[in-house]
Formats: structure tokens, C-alpha cells, sequence
């Protein structure tokens, strides 16, 4: 089973050299600290930074430069810093290739909610609805389950959608799923984790061909 660093490393396997790629907030945002050393990849973030680098280190942190969730962050050589409109312009024009972003829940269809629990305080949707709705490669990194053991991959989902049929991938603590045309898809299955123990925590319908692989992470 892995933790939300284990799930970091896992996603960032998928970035491909020369990606643009856009962080949510959460989990996602860790995955800059994993990106393989022999590519270039530029990261950006929606408050209007291209070009995030990993995390500062304890003492090294400056608090003016920041992500989308408000964490500090580095940037790395010819990094660039815009507005609101520029940022928003790059995401709204398709010019990410790909976007990570957390959920509080995923539907077979690939819909997506990550932004409301009725009857909770919350700021807003913030540009999720922008990434999703022009983002064509979209992988979650979330729980399996809930707190209280209730899966978070649904036929469909319960709370407010932020998106609809846009999830392509999602890595969990428990497995990497793909999203078909006939639901949930079973790639692989993190270290210790059986397949039936996927199965039982996955309410959608979950398609499992052959033999199911370990994450290699």
C-alpha cells in the first residue's frame, strides 16, 4: 500500500519529457520533487508561475514565491512569473499536455468532484473547473477510500461535480486505474495489495484482465 509520497512517485512516472504540466493542489503538488533528472519538464501553477522546481529545504523557503495552494516552493533557471489572465490563457488554450489533480471522488464515467462537501465552508472552485474542462489528459491522485473505509471511486459520483468524463488515470494508495469506455480499468496494484483487496474497496465497476502487475516505484 502506498502513502501520498508513494502515490507522487507512481504519477510521476507518467511525465514525459519536454510535458507542461499543471499541479492541483495536495497531493499533486509533490510530484515535481520525483520527475526523473534526465528530462525537462516545465511546472506550472495556476496563481501564474511556469517552471516550479521541488520543494525548498527547512530554512530556505521565501514566502513571495508560492503555488496555487499557497506552499512555498523553488523555481528553476528562466522560471517565469504572470498574471491571472496569461495563466488561465495557457490552460484555456490546451497548451498543457498534463494536468494532476486531487479528488474527493471519481465515477466509472470518469466524472470528477474535488471541490465541495455540502454543508462545509469553501473558498470556491477555484480554476479546477478550467483544468478540467480543457485539460484532454487528466490524472487523479487521491485515496482509494474514505476515513471511514468507503470506496471513493464510484459509479457515480455524490458530491458537486467539478468535471464530467474527463479523468483519464487515477493512482491511489491501493492501485493505478485507467477509465474506459466500460469503466474502472485495472492496470497495476501497489506492493502488498492483492487484487480482491482493490476489488472490495472499488464501488464502480472495475474491469481486471489477466494477470495484474505490482507498481514498480
Amino acid at each position: 500500500m502506498l502513502d501520498k509520497t508513494g502515490i507522487a512517485k507512481r504519477i510521476a512516472k507518467e511525465v514525459q519529457d519536454g510535458y507542461y504540466v499543471n499541479l492541483g493542489i495536495g497531493i499533486p503538488t509533490l510530484v515535481a520533487n520525483y520527475v526523473r533528472e534526465d528530462i525537462e519538464v516545465e511546472f506550472q501553477s495556476e496563481n501564474g508561475v511556469l517552471g516550479m522546481g521541488p520543494f525548498p529545504f527547512d530554512g530556505e523557503e521565501d514566502a513571495d514565491i508560492i503555488n496555487a495552494g499557497k506552499q512555498t516552493i523553488t523555481t528553476l533557471p528562466g522560471a517565469s512569473f504572470f498574471d491571472s489572465a496569461m495563466s488561465f490563457s495557457m490552460i484555456r488554450g490546451q497548451h498543457v499536455d498534463l494536468t494532476i489533480l486531487g479528488a474527493m471522488e471519481v465515477s466509472e464515467d470518469g466524472d470528477i468532484a474535488n471541490w465541495k462537501i455540502p454543508g462545509k465552508m469553501v473558498k470556491g472552485m477555484g480554476g479546477a473547473m478550467d483544468l478540467v474542462a480543457s485539460a484532454e489528459n487528466i490524472i487523479v491522485a487521491m485515496m482509494h477510500t474514505n476515513r471511514a473505509g468507503e470506496s471513493k471511486l464510484l459509479k457515480k459520483c455524490s458530491l458537486p461535480l467539478t468535471g464530467v468524463g474527463c479523468v483519464k488515470k487515477i493512482v491511489t494508495n491501493l492501485a493505478v486505474i485507467e477509465v474506459t469506455d466500460s469503466g474502472f480499468k485495472l492496470l497495476e496494484r501497489a506492493p502488498g495489495v492483492t487484487v480482491d483487496q482493490i476489488q472490495k474497496a472499488t464501488e464502480g465497476h472495475l474491469i481486471i484482465e489477466g494477470d495484474i502487475p505490482e507498481m514498480d516505484i
